[in-house]
């Protein structure tokens, strides 16, 4: 059961974030210059500097428990050493290539010879009415701790082996991109990660449980995804969203875990907020950081899994998400308080299992139906 503790400690913390994340906003003014106007309902989501995030510094944890318990999201700025523009060139440039250079990188289900079945690329698939995009994933392996297996392993040994599968950078011709665009990336995935660290801390000393980090040691599976939204040159009914029939490149979801998020000037998501979609404002040189169901659910519900949508716009438009997932071995079947999780109810025990069933769910385009085959 959850403590009375627990609770009351939450309800306080609650009440005092919105006070400290209204004064801290309204004084400091830490906001998105150009891009969000006074009286916009998302005028009161938090933006936290990168530098006392990181740092552990506890007088911001209840002004990102109150955005999170509020609007299901903050922004993260003024971060030392990232280059918005440079990522967003060096992506442009990767989904400029050949087809031949990036099917070569392209995972199993569009490319059978090869043995990668998550990182690396996959293209447009223009059958599926729930995603439209073209698509490129990093993770945090460099080297395989053993090849793809062909024997008779369990369903969950072969996807333990997949959440550790190396990345599969670009080999063209241009060995400057290829130098540069690994360097540009790889840094960005570390600067993410530690983003999505301090966040987890965050969240758990607000809760009294700093022990919550402790779920995401390995984080085998977090990915960075680069990411590419065509122009739709056909509509068809399963593009349009079920809620106000809006056209969409991405249909409306919950995210599971940590998501760190780069819209750079990109317009398109949305946010649902008080039974509206509502237009998020870009993230410009920083990131939009949200939680998924899997976190709200081990948290006990004191904070909201946003639910978002991307609609489709008449023009390009690119985004590099980073998922910061736990570890394949943590325990999601129960919360921090030990009450048992909808995860726990379902039979899930450790977050490699729930993921057997999960990823093919929500990256169809880019996974065969079983993970693993």
């Amino acid at each position: 059961m959850v403590s009375v503790r627990g609770v009351l400690l939450a309800s306080v913390v609650a009440v005092l974030s919105l006070l400290l994340a209204h004064l801290y906003n309204s004084n400091f003014h830490f906001r998105l210059p150009g891009i969000i106007s006074r009286h916009h309902e998302f005028d009161d989501v938090a933006t936290i500097p990168f530098t006392q995030l990181t740092a552990d510094n506890p007088s911001l944890d209840p002004l990102v428990f109150a955005s999170m318990l509020h609007f299901g999201f903050f922004y993260v700025q003024g971060i030392p050493n990232y280059n918005a523009s440079q990522e967003l060139d060096y992506l442009k440039q990767f989904f400029d290539l050949s087809e031949a250079d990036k099917m070569h990188l392209a995972v199993r289900k569009h490319n059978p010879a090869n043995s990668n079945v998550y990182r690396g690329y996959g293209p447009v698939v223009g059958t599926s009415g729930t995603q439209y995009k073209e698509l490129y994933n990093l993770g945090p392996h460099e080297e395989e701790e053993e090849e793809y297996p062909s024997g008779d392993l369990t369903l969950l040994e072969r996807v333990r082996v997949i959440s550790k599968e190396r990345n599969r950078w670009p080999e063209t011709h241009d060995h400057l991109f290829n130098t540069e665009f690994r360097r540009v990336f790889k840094k960005g995935f570390e600067i993410r990660r530690s983003v999505a660290r301090a966040v987890i801390r965050s969240i758990g000393r607000s809760l009294g449980h700093p022990e919550l980090i402790h779920r995401f040691e390995e984080s085998e599976f977090s990915t960075l995804g680069l990411r590419k939204y065509p122009v739709r040159t056909s509509v068809n009914e399963k593009m349009n969203s079920v809620y106000d029939d809006v056209t969409l490149s991405e249909l409306e979801h919950e995210d599971s875990t940590v998501t760190v998020l780069a819209t750079f000037s990109n317009p398109g998501l949305q946010a649902l907020y008080k039974d509206k979609y509502l237009d998020v404002p870009p993230s410009g040189e920083g990131f939009i950081v949200n939680v998924g169901t899997l976190i709200e659910d081990i948290t006990d519900n004191n904070i909201i899994a946003v639910r978002h949508r991307v609609k489709q716009v008449d023009h390009l438009r690119y985004s590099i998400p980073f998922f910061f997932n736990p570890s394949f071995d943590a325990d999601i079947s129960r919360s921090v308080s030990g009450r048992e999780t909808a995860a726990g109810a379902a039979n899930y025990g450790i977050f490699g299992e729930w993921m057997m069933d999960y990823l093919p769910a929500v990256e169809p385009s880019l996974l065969q139906d079983n993970l693993a085959s």
